[in-house]
């Protein structure tokens, strides 16, 4: 087989005709690549439904010149030189570096702490890391060059304070190291050390177009020596500092017996909800983070009896850096699609094809209806949240996961595999083993494809599609960034709104958008299962970056540090909805109870289907059992199932119209449910329950809390109980008719 040359991204997800849709492509083969809009119409290729798109002609179909474009992963932080700092360090004589160092990899080959140092031209002043894992100091002016370093490695995970000073009279350069106690065993791995060496003949050079950088050095080329950890309180004076004031150099302003020779003061605590830096010197070197290394980290202060950065910022004034965060992949844009006037609402893909079509790529976007107004009854809500949440999934690429005892050797995800350098998922771990947490849609998404992987996310939620355009049901699409944006505005001109089938990510806006439309009468069908899950926030001024604090609970894959369970972003407590006072129960009915991944299982009607209240939904269906079918494990009920409970909020006068059995003893009860452990026994908790209940002003919800229903629409060719009972509820909840308990 073939491999993929070819991938790109768009500057949006979501579009309106009339607007401009930046597309951005990097291939591996030189030559030319044909670029085709389609739309797209269904993306199961299990499924009896397959894969179809539709041509559509716009002006840039045909042949592009094809180039490669470059990735470079990793955050760091920059502050430009001011003409005035930068004449007074090219003046000094004396001089102190200092900065309160967290490395977590520091073996793995040189790391820039701080400074002013091109590896290239071997100019500059720095810390730093050498090869070995040893703290280093390096100076240089491109003729002489002067590296001193510690003789034991730096220890991972721990706080140290670095100090690097030089006294012109005795021409004696020292570096110190003076690592911080975390506990009664570490005094003795933890022992000072230091080192000299004289140098009288180093001119003290300063490129002021390159600046100060924290966590990454700077040749002419770009950044690279990416540092992976924390760093905190860096500063440079122009005198050298004894031992008398080592800690005043970690105070959050200077103290008056060393204000007047304050060159930099960086204060991280300062901006943590920004991409800024903050000089608090009198040269104002401020700068900016790229690639949104970690705020809101607890810093070398923090002694735990603090965990909201907001109200104690002075404890959190540390940044962890990642060499392997990435935000913006920066590609330049090769063509620019003109999204045509009267193109309707949908789903739609760049379709980008060099060679074998079996290696085409296609970059998707949504299409809403466009800004004069004229809407459909339905719209489909997209979880472009949650699919960023998982976007470059890694996890999967690996042995003996819950999807499965072989890694997967599918073919984007070989290509992901290859490709390292753009980014991971919220459920992978940096190369650090620190979780990440910031994800964003400005880099190509492997996992946002119509023929991916596995069919979970973006491709299960095609079969939904697919079911409406068989079905002949009129929608829109809508998507979770707009719902952020505009809230129930969005949501408010349709009678009925479908979720996909795994809508796990929520920000506070969207929860209060689907709330306030509920409350206004509005009709929400949740076709999906483990909903509404993980609190998350978008970043403040990037559109299409997220941030997961994986907090105190909740089935993860990896858990925030003890004090990190607030956001950046905006300063909320992160985790679980549940956890934080407004479980999915509450707004759907239902909430996570159980996940498997070997099977799915079928529901079968209970009593309550027989209400009169539910008669619609089983309208010319007499069937018992519900679903016993469909691509994601054979059933419509599995993946990842929600249970409904009153005790969680599921409303009283809801009615259970039908629940899944005998599943399988891979189908294993939600974590946080459990106050210990316990063996497996038959969990009347592990079910997926279909849930209908009419809300406020003749609303109505209606929820399946189950991923794999999506699985089974296109059986049989659409002629199917899930599909007639998806179909019933649809065309009842899109008719004016108020509902009334």
């Amino acid at each position: 087989m073939s491999k993929r040359t070819i991938i790109g991204y768009a500057d949006k997800l979501s579009v309106q005709p009339g607007d401009d849709l930046a597309i951005k492509v990097s291939s591996a083969m030189p030559g030319s690549y044909e670029a085709q809009l389609v739309r797209v119409l269904a993306g199961d290729d299990s499924g009896p439904q397959g894969y179809s798109e539709e041509l559509i002609d716009a002006h840039i179909n045909g042949t592009h010149r094809a180039r490669a474009q470059s990735v470079v992963p990793g955050s760091f932080a920059h502050a430009p030189w001011h003409a005035a700092a930068a004449s007074t360090v090219e003046d000094l004589s004396d001089f102190t570096l200092s900065c309160a160092v967290y490395p977590t990899t520091p073996l793995k080959s040189a790391q820039l702490i701080f400074g002013w140092w091109n590896p290239e031209t071997k100019r500059g002043l720095a810390l730093g890391i050498a090869d070995g894992g040893v703290l280093s100091c390096w100076w240089g002016d491109g003729q002489n060059v002067v590296a001193l370093s510690l003789s034991r490695p730096a220890v991972p995970a721990q706080w140290t304070h670095v100090i690097a000073t030089y006294q012109a009279e005795s021409n004696t350069l020292r570096l110190l190291e003076r690592p911080f106690e975390s506990g009664a065993g570490s005094v003795y791995r933890s022992a000072p050390q230091s080192a000299e060496m004289a140098v009288d003949t180093v001119a003290m050079v300063v490129e002021q177009s390159a600046g100060i950088s924290f966590a990454a050095a700077f040749d002419s080329h770009c950044p690279r020596m990416h540092f992976n950890g924390r760093l905190d309180s860096p500063r440079i004076l122009d005198m050298v500092v004894g031992e008398e004031h080592y800690a005043d150099l970690l105070s959050a302003r200077a103290p008056p017996s060393l204000v007047h020779n304050v060159i930099g003061w960086w204060d991280f605590a300062q901006g943590i909800d920004t991409d800024n830096i903050h000089d608090t010197g009198p040269h104002g070197l401020d700068g900016e983070v790229v690639h949104c290394p970690a705020r809101a980290v607890t810093g070398v202060h923090w002694n735990g009896d603090c965990h909201q950065w907001g109200q104690c910022p002075e404890h959190y004034s540390a940044i962890h850096f990642h060499d392997d965060d990435l935000i913006d992949a920066g590609w330049e844009t090769d063509f620019t699609l003109e999204v045509p006037a009267d193109l309707r609402s949908g789903i739609y893909a760049v379709r980008l094809r060099q060679g074998d079509p079996e290696q085409d790529d296609r970059i998707v976007f949504f299409v809403r209806p466009s800004r004069s107004g004229v809407k459909a009854k339905t719209a489909f809500l997209v979880p472009t949240a949650s699919y960023l949440a998982y976007a470059n999934y890694r996890m999967r690429l690996n042995e003996n996961t819950v999807f499965g005892s072989k890694a997967s050797t599918a073919p984007y995800d070989n290509f992901l595999r290859e490709h390292p350098e753009f980014g991971a998922s919220c459920y992978d771990k940096h190369s650090d083993w620190s979780g990440v947490h910031v994800s964003s849609r400005h880099r190509p998404l492997t996992t946002v494809r119509p023929r991916d992987n596995r069919i979970w996310g973006f491709p299960a939620d095609l079969n939904i599609l697919a079911w409406l355009e068989a079905a002949g049901f009129e929608y829109d699409i809508i998507t979770d960034e707009d719902l952020h944006a505009e809230g129930a505005a969005l949501l408010a001109p349709y009678r009925a709104v479908l979720t996909g089938s795994h809508p796990e990510y929520y920000s506070d806006e969207m929860l209060d958008g689907v709330d306030v439309y509920l409350r206004n009468g509005g009709r929400l069908m949740y076709l999906g299962g483990n909903g509404f899950y993980w609190r998350i926030a978008f970043h403040p001024t990037k559109p299409g970056v997220i941030e997961v604090r994986r907090a105190e609970d909740g089935t993860r894959a990896w858990i925030a540090e003890p004090g990190e369970y607030y956001h950046q972003f905006d300063g909320r407590y992160g985790g679980l909805w549940r956890r934080l006072g407004r479980s999915p129960n509450q707004t759907v009915g239902v909430g996570f109870a159980a996940q498997g991944f070997k099977a799915s299982s079928y529901y079968r009607r209970n009593d309550a289907s027989r209400n009169p209240r539910a008669a619609f939904i089983f309208e010319g269906i007499e069937d018992e059992r519900i679903g016993d079918f469909g691509s994601l494990g054979g059933g419509a009920a599995g993946e990842e199932i929600d249970r409904y409970d009153v005790r969680l909020g599921s409303p009283r006068h809801a009615l259970v119209v039908a629940s899944s059995e005998a599943h399988d003893e891979y189908m294993l009860r939600t974590k946080e449910e459990f106050l210990t452990t316990v063996l497996p026994f038959q969990d009347p908790k592990i079910r997926a329950d279909m849930v209908f209940f009419e809300c406020p002003n003749g609303g109505a919800v209606f929820s399946t809390g189950s991923i794999a229903w999506a699985g089974a629409l296109a059986h049989n060719h659409y002629d199917n109980n899930v599909a007639a009972v998806t179909a019933n509820v649809l065309r009842r909840f899109i008719d004016a008719r108020a509902f009334e308990e």
